[in-house]
């Protein structure tokens, strides 16, 4: 078996056959199925095998895949991660460690996310910008990345993990705005670091120890104007940590992007959110990852007993309202690297696979702002696959298990090989 932390093989053009295909556009799976990318990285074909393209010539060494008959899928999004921290430490735990190995465990969980079928991801807090241009630039392997950098909370908010002395435990993760001036710098404070998108907590939150999910975080007025310095700004989008009913329509009404987590979400917030086309990241990894009164502090225990039944029941309802749901763990909150078991609680809650599936890819890369070439596997769009060991339309949870993704394509170059696939033989005759 080829080691799949091994070095690439050059990028060569691929034609993958003996494959079933959804191609993450919700319509119906092709069961003899051939994907053909070029030697740049670009889907030429992906449908039925009986309408294929012949292979390209001689002069075109191609990279042949048998599928065996296993799925073959778009690569997968996780809209909220935290890459530069392990599972379960505390934002200080980072700064405790020799920067040196910090940057070698947070290359190290880049891998093992984009092993899982994430070849593309957005880290909302913690993960420098220098780490999207490694990935950018082939210093390290990992999905391609959009970063928050950092998250804008208010004093004493979600993301404020200040001691009382003033020592910050977040290792630079918190941006502290108390003023609709002060959320206006903190956003360009943010924006000069390199980031992508911005982040604020509308509310309080689950692993914060001084406030309630019910709380409200940033003001209405502080997230208008919040919105409006991003939009002034080449119009990055906006993601609100927003737990509690209160603090959701307060970054509803301010406009933002995106709604994370939205555990308390009430029908009114469901409207809105339909009306204008705000995206929710539910988030549901955190809640299935189980309660243990024994290893979990006081205060995050009380939380979840109170919280856990309650989001499933909003989550399920937000799904039966048809709302715009994109694919996000809060990886570090829960494990890195078992990503798409998202897609099995979202099912859990109602959802159809297929729908989960699309909202993992096509409605994810909308949310990215890349829906014109990733998400989907229609010709013209970047090469970004996995074949998955199994069907998961019948079994969701296949997805959700690395050993099972036995193939990762990025870019039209394979990253994870479980498959033993040959290389393309050289070309013959002559050259043109």
């Amino acid at each position: 078996m080829t080691n799949a932390t091994a070095p690439e093989a050059p990028r060569t053009a691929l034609r993958i056959h003996h494959a079933r295909l959804i191609d993450g556009t919700g319509s119906a799976p092709v069961d003899d199925a051939v994907v053909i990318v070029d030697a740049e990285g670009t889907l030429t074909y992906a449908g039925a095998a009986a309408t294929a393209p012949t292979a390209p010539g001689n002069a075109s060494p191609v990279r042949e895949i048998d599928a065996g008959g296993r799925t073959v899928l778009p690569g997968f999004f996780d809209c909220h991660v935290h890459l530069a921290y392990a599972q379960g430490s505390p934002p200080g735990r980072r700064a405790e460690l020799d920067p040196v190995l910090v940057t070698l465990d947070t290359a190290g969980r880049l891998r093992q996310t984009l092993d899982a079928g994430i070849t593309s991801a957005r880290d909302l807090g913690g993960l420098s910008a220098g780490y999207r241009t490694a990935v950018e630039t082939g210093r390290i392997v990992g999905p391609r990345l959009h970063t928050a950098v950092r998250i804008i909370s208010h004093t004493g908010g979600h993301a404020d993990v200040r001691l009382p002395d003033g020592t910050d435990l977040s290792a630079g993760m918190s941006e502290i705005a108390d003023t609709a001036d002060e959320a206006r710098l903190a956003v360009r404070r943010v924006l000069r670091e390199g980031a992508d998108l911005v982040k604020i907590c509308a509310t309080g939150g689950m692993g914060s120890p001084y406030d309630q999910p019910d709380d409200e975080g940033l003001l209405e007025e502080e997230i208008r104007a919040v919105v409006d310095e991003a939009r002034r700004h080449g119009g990055k989008p906006v993601a609100a940590h927003a737990q509690g009913n209160a603090g959701i329509l307060n970054a509803l009404r301010g406009g933002v992007t995106s709604i994370e987590h939205g555990y308390g979400l009430d029908e009114q917030a469901l409207y809105m959110a339909g009306e204008q086309g705000t995206f929710v990241v539910p988030t549901l990894s955190t809640v299935y990852a189980g309660i243990n009164k024994d290893t979990m502090p006081d205060y995050h225990y009380q939380k979840k007993v109170r919280w856990s039944g309650l989001t499933k029941e909003n989550i399920a309802r937000a799904i039966e309202y048809g709302a715009r749901i994109a694919l996000g763990t809060d990886a570090a909150v829960g494990p890195h690297g078992v990503n798409l078991m998202e897609l099995s609680y979202l099912v859990d809650l109602g959802m159809d696979p297929m729908d989960a599936i699309v909202a993992g890819t096509r409605t994810s890369a909308e949310l990215l702002g890349v829906a014109d070439r990733l998400g989907t596997l229609t010709a013209g769009r970047t090469a970004d696959l996995i074949v998955c060991d199994g069907d998961p339309l019948t079994d969701i949870g296949v997805l959700g298990d690395p050993a099972r993704i036995v193939c990762v394509v990025q870019d039209g170059v394979v990253r994870k090989d479980l498959l033993d696939l040959p290389l393309p033989a050289a070309p013959t005759g002559r050259q043109p």
